[in-house]
């Protein structure tokens, strides 16, 4: 993992039965987290045995099988990725390809560790992040994530920016929690030169809470948004689920992710791979497809194509994503830390 090694003869591309090619690959390298957002996850979190968790050099490898089938932008996820020990020697090698097999490797965190590795990741050949923020008030985030550590999470922000990286914040927005703080978290995003992405809370989990009680459509967040400012619609694309609009008046970017009110699947090219090698084709289904056999198999190569064509052929139209009433379920059991955000 040294040096920039150039990739195997290209494999088959990924595409899936709707003809939607596969180019992003969301890679989680733990299910760990060191904040217990409510709407995440329980407090007593119960996290995988370290045994079941791919080797860093399993996660390069499955990164490769990645990129030589078509797949040129990778986002590092977790739970938090930060937390796993040695995870900088992950982005550095990942970091090589960028410019070769790669067009971008990016980066999604809560930040409480970023000012430690803000300077690492820029020299690794990562260029922005995605940092999780959902207020800026010190109590109402201490309640929100369970843990005081609001302070450590602005200095990743500012870290990050010294370091020259491009700070991407998203937001959950959650009814009767940070709802009426919407406006200023904008606000102050712009005025930090960040962009700022809301997102509906998605039901993944029973996180001891009715995520029905939280639930804010954003379609209603922005009318209210629209009263205060002029938004003016950006055609412009991440790679991601989100669709942008320009605030005029603050001169920043401003993202919705609309996983209820508005399905983005149409032109899907994500995937999901979690810390123990299953691949999920779509974060709102249940289907998976185990990649770690594959790796730790003795034909590997042909073990991978087999295991990638089944999940092409698996792979779902569109996400199921739905909140329960008052006192439901939720759809899905699995809690967001362990696919990978």
């Amino acid at each position: 993992m040294n040096l920039y090694q150039p990739l195997e003869p290209a494999a088959a591309p990924l595409i899936d039965r709707f003809a939607r090619s596969i180019t992003y690959l969301r890679l989680s390298v733990t299910d760990r987290c060191d904040l217990r957002c409510s709407y995440c996850m329980p407090e007593r979190m119960t996290f995988l045995p370290r045994a079941e968790v791919l080797t860093l050099e399993e996660l390069y490898l499955a990164a490769r099988a990645f990129m030589a089938r078509g797949v040129r932008k990778i986002r590092l996820t977790g739970g938090e990725p930060l937390v796993r020990r040695d995870m900088i020697d992950l982005v550095r090698a990942l970091g090589r390809h960028v410019g070769h097999d790669l067009d971008e490797l990016t980066l999604t965190t809560n930040a409480t560790r970023l000012a430690e590795f803000a300077d690492d990741l820029a020299a690794a050949g990562v260029r922005r992040i995605n940092v999780s923020l959902d207020t800026l008030d010190r109590a109402r985030f201490a309640t929100l994530a369970r843990r005081d550590m609001l302070d450590d999470v602005l200095a990743g922000i500012a870290a990050a920016r010294a370091a020259g990286l491009a700070v991407k914040l998203n937001t959950v927005a959650l009814k009767g929690v940070n709802e009426d703080e919407i406006p200023d978290l904008v606000a102050w995003a712009h005025g930090q030169g960040h962009a700022i992405t809301l997102i509906e809370v998605m039901p993944l989990g029973d996180v001891e809470a009715d995520r029905f009680d939280h639930y804010l459509p954003l379609d209603a967040v922005r009318r209210t948004l629209e009263q205060r400012w002029t938004l003016v619609p950006n055609a412009a694309r991440s790679g991601g689920p989100a669709r942008y609009v320009d605030v005029a008046e603050t001169g920043g970017r401003l993202g919705f992710i609309t996983p209820l009110t508005g399905n983005f699947c149409a032109g899907c090219n994500r995937v999901r791979l979690t810390a123990t090698g299953q691949l999920f084709m779509c974060l709102g289904g249940e289907g998976q497809v185990d990649l770690r056999a594959a790796l730790r198999g003795d034909n590997r190569e042909a073990a991978l194509d087999a295991a990638f064509a089944r999940a092409m052929g698996e792979k779902q139209e569109r996400h199921d994503f739905a909140i329960a009433g008052p006192g439901g379920k939720p759809r899905l059991a699995r809690h967001m830390s362990v696919t990978g955000g």
